[in-house]
């Protein structure tokens, strides 16, 4: 069997405007096995319009868009990506609470790591006082922790049974991180 196509996306940054269709976006991918910590009934207007806000005032935020119109197919969004500066002065130089998310039928044809790319072409364009980019992932998670370490990020240990899964049992957290290299 050959890997799925890839799928041609436009990326841009996201807006207050696209909450309904990240919301719609969350759910699907919560609803999948291993797919988000939080569970589809977890994924709120609130939830998605907090991290859109912070994403918006402290960091970065951008969705991947399948579609223009040509096909008479109407623009839908497939992936996002955000994370975002807390508010101590000590991890002033971090962006962290990175989560990504790509529709499942997208999956493995490149908008996730187009995403990822594109987070990290701006943190090392734009924002030069970011010196880290770091994010968590349960241990399970195979696919994203081989996509995260090609693009640079380095695994930095492992929380033991910090994630319940659905059947009850428990599996490690893996926390991963990218330096700036000088």
């Amino acid at each position: 069997m050959s890997p799925p196509e890839p799928l041609t996306v436009t990326l841009r940054a996201a807006t207050e405007d696209d909450q309904d269709e990240i919301v719609a976006l969350y759910r699907r991918v919560a609803a999948t096995t291993g797919g988000l910590a939080r569970s589809a009934d977890e994924i709120t207007s609130g939830y998605v319009m907090g991290f859109l806000a912070r994403s918006l005032e402290t960091g970065i935020v951008l969705v991947a868009v399948e579609g223009r119109g040509e096909d008479g197919a109407p623009p839908r969004i497939v992936g996002e990506i955000h994370a975002w500066r807390g508010p101590l002065e000590v991890f002033a130089h971090v962006l962290g609470e990175l989560t990504v998310a790509v529709l499942p039928e997208a999956q493995g044809r490149g908008v996730g790591r187009m995403l990822f790319a594109e987070l990290l072409r701006i943190v090392r364009e734009s924002w030069p006082d970011i010196e880290r980019v770091e994010l968590i992932t349960r241990e399970s998670n195979a696919r994203a922790i081989a996509l995260y370490e090609s693009l640079g990020l380095q695994r930095e240990g492992r929380l033991e049974g910090r994630i319940r899964r659905a059947d009850g049992g428990l599996e490690a957290d893996i926390p991963m991180g990218w330096l700036r290299t000088r």
